[in-house]
């Protein structure tokens, strides 16, 4: 495995000169390939050189317990090297995590889709909610979140609603939210006090490129029509809203939340390509239905993933067991401790799962 290692740290040492030089500089696509492959082996390279100087601290500590007689530098390098130890086989079982083979999809945008479950009016609050925290969090990471469609209500809550969450790597850092989502609290609609429980359903899907997606213009039926809700003079008087309908396998996809019609069909073939993909996705996943189980449980969006119980101020994710008291800055978009305890987990699943096959195997 160092052998390799030491390959990818020629590799990045050799992407880190390149990047200054002015000739791939000026050709900016492939300045923009350097980068990418610079910052995808980044993190294997930090690990990497933290490993070997952990080695070194842990083998010059052995020296000084071998051939040194003084006995407080001794008793030092004794009491350190338990320690160095420790860290060195976390930082060990870090870097097989960030060297399993990735998942072809962690680049893409995503179409993010939130739905109001059971709990009538409190639960269309709840999504609300749930939207604008991803949005917040979206922000956060520099990204652009924009919602090509919404249902509201009449307090306020949204019934359904879906967005494009462009920027980098977001399917990386997104793909494990989807599921249930579970809200504990008084209702702002309940007079007695009680806590209700309710729920929303979230669905994240990797955007398809046509290269992902072919579809036949044949399949495709396209109705125009007025938009509606607010958007100046031009709504009601203009057919800038597109509804395309897929004839094979009866998706619709209805998009105006643009002016132009043109627009409005390229957003609506976008998220209709993503969600013919995930249906392509769950043929394969159908086929390796116990790794699909260890990721994700059962892919049923309606499964339970996460309470959020706003009287004690927490949020508990159940896959993980991991209790964070700060729900209300969770709620602000601060979802970072969460996602990235998150796919830690899971990225030790599978390298577990690895770990076992290639144990069989051998």
């Amino acid at each position: 495995m160092f052998e390799k290692l030491e390959a990818i740290e020629k590799t990045y040492e050799e992407l880190t000169e390149q990047m200054t030089d002015n000739e791939v500089i000026s050709d900016q696509s492939r300045y923009t390939k350097v980068t990418k492959q610079h910052r995808e082996l980044e993190p294997i390279v930090v690990k990497f050189r933290e490993i070997k100087k952990l080695d070194s601290d842990i083998q010059g500590n052995k020296e000084i317990l071998r051939d040194v007689d003084d006995a407080e530098m001794r008793e030092l390098a004794e009491m350190e090297l338990p320690d160095l130890e420790e860290r060195r086989q976390k930082a060990e079982e870090e870097l097989k995590i960030l060297l399993l083979p990735k998942d072809p999809n962690d680049e893409k945008n995503v179409v993010f889709e939130v739905r109001a479950g059971t709990g009538g009016e409190e639960a269309c609050l709840f999504a609300a909610e749930v939207l604008r925290m991803y949005a917040r969090y979206a922000e956060r990471q520099g990204w652009k979140f924009q919602v090509t469609e919404s249902a509201e209500t009449g307090l306020g809550g949204i019934q359904k609603a879906e967005a494009i969450i462009e920027g980098d790597r977001v399917y990386s850092k997104l793909k494990y939210e989807s599921g249930g989502h579970r809200v504990q609290r008084v209702p702002q609609t309940e007079t007695s006090g009680r806590i209700h429980t309710s729920a929303v359903t979230v669905a994240v899907l990797p955007e398809a490129e046509e290269v992902d997606v072919k579809i036949d213009p044949k399949d495709i039926r396209v109705d125009t029509f007025c938009s509606s809700g607010p958007g100046g003079q031009s709504v009601n008087t203009t057919y800038s809203a597109v509804r395309l309908t897929h004839m094979p396998s009866g998706l619709v996809v209805s998009m105006q939340d643009e002016k132009s019609q043109i627009k409005n069909r390229e957003k609506a073939m976008r998220v209709l390509r993503s969600r013919l993909y995930e249906i392509e996705q769950q043929k394969q996943h159908d086929a390796l239905a116990k790794e699909r189980r260890d990721q994700v449980g059962t892919g049923d969006r309606s499964e339970k993933i996460r309470t959020y119980n706003f009287k004690e101020n927490r949020v508990t994710d159940h896959r993980i067991g991991l209790t964070i008291h700060q729900l209300d800055l969770i709620m602000e978009g601060s979802l970072d401790e969460l996602i990235e305890a998150t796919v830690t987990h899971f990225q030790a699943e599978k390298l577990k799962a690895q770990t076992e096959k290639q144990v069989a195997g051998a």
